[in-house]
């Protein structure tokens, strides 16, 4: 479901007019407008501010597949197979892609500041994305949601 379409109904589950939801994010009321009618869509760190807001994952905002459609540690979609990590068995992973390896084996000692460093030049490169910040904001929004990161040990 895309965004225009979300976004009034979390909205409204969290209690919030159009005019208070943008007092909240420090927008004007035509902005939330024009996000709902699909005019416009927010850039990715008011998104991040919207999931913080309403109360959802960031993932339901950006529209991304349920588990199992991209890898669990970088984010890549995963849409042909030979994009999937190749299993022994001649099979290929549903959860990781071939660069990650299967259960993010190519991934071991990374941090996730290093996948976020790795993945951005290549997201703007393949014109996902127009600058190495937006890249670097979405990636420390969605990578710590994966399960690669999801278990490991807060940095100090």
């Amino acid at each position: 479901m895309a965004l225009k379409d979300k976004l009034p109904e979390l909205r409204e589950r969290a209690g919030f007019t159009q005019q208070t939801l943008a007092e909240k994010l420090f927008v004007t009321r035509q902005a939330i407008s024009r996000w709902e009618t699909g005019e416009t869509t927010p850039g990715i760190d008011m998104t991040k501010l919207l999931a913080i807001t309403l109360d959802v994952p960031i993932a339901e905002l950006l529209e991304m597949p349920p588990t199992g459609h991209f890898c669990q540690a970088c984010g890549m979609y995963l849409t042909r197979n030979e994009d999937r990590a190749p299993l022994p068995d001649g099979t290929f992973a549903e959860d990781w892609c071939q660069w990650c390896g299967n259960e993010a084996a190519n991934t071991e000692g990374m941090t996730v500041d290093d996948m976020v460093e790795l993945c951005a030049p290549h997201m703007v490169e393949s014109g996902a994305f127009t600058t190495r910040d937006e890249a670097v904001s979405l990636l420390g929004a969605v990578l710590p949601q994966l399960k690669r990161w999801r278990t490991e040990p807060a940095s100090e």
